[in-house]
């Protein structure tokens, strides 16, 4: 399998183990209502005799629901912010473009790059038309393609001192 697609593939595994952690989390906490009230329900099942006719069984079953909705809203939404490649965090938000500026700087948006230079997310800062994806820009190494000037520059050549050998 090229190397492209199994990132592609572990990058979505990790998505999908995300949520189905959080699955079995909202899965053993509607057990646990289900273990302490009575009368006992199957496992994972709700009370249908209890959903909608006990206003304290129906709001906890409902702050349940909330939970799980909220653990899959923030495995998708800390998904979006990791690298591609080697799925740790992006870091250093830097913002680019200007509103004022917007002709020759471009519309604002939000940098993020991966600290071990795979790539780098750009986020709209608004988005007019609707919801617009992050454009995910893969790189080689992008440090040594900033530290490529390093090695012509005034220090090449000289030790810790200073001193030209």
């Amino acid at each position: 399998m090229p190397d492209r697609i199994q990132r592609a593939v572990r990058y979505w595994l990790f998505l999908l183990g995300k949520l189905l952690l959080g699955t079995a989390f909202t899965g053993g906490l509607l057990w646990l209502v289900n273990l302490f009230w009575e009368p006992r329900t199957p496992l994972l099942h709700l009370a249908p005799y209890r959903f909608g006719y006990d206003l304290l069984y129906t709001t906890i079953i409902g702050g349940v629901f909330l939970i799980a909705y909220g653990l899959a809203y923030l495995a998708i939404l800390d998904q979006r912010y990791r690298c591609r490649v080697c799925l740790r965090r992006l870091r250093m938000p830097i913002e680019t473009g200007s509103w004022s500026l917007m002709l020759q700087l471009g519309r604002p948006r939000i940098e993020y790059i991966c600290i071990y230079g795979h790539g780098k997310l750009n986020v709209e800062e608004i988005q007019f038309t609707g919801t617009e994806n992050p454009a995910w820009e893969q790189h080689s190494d992008m440090w040594e393609e900033l530290f490529a000037g390093a090695k012509d520059g005034p220090g090449a050549g000289a030790d810790d001192n200073g001193v030209r050998r």
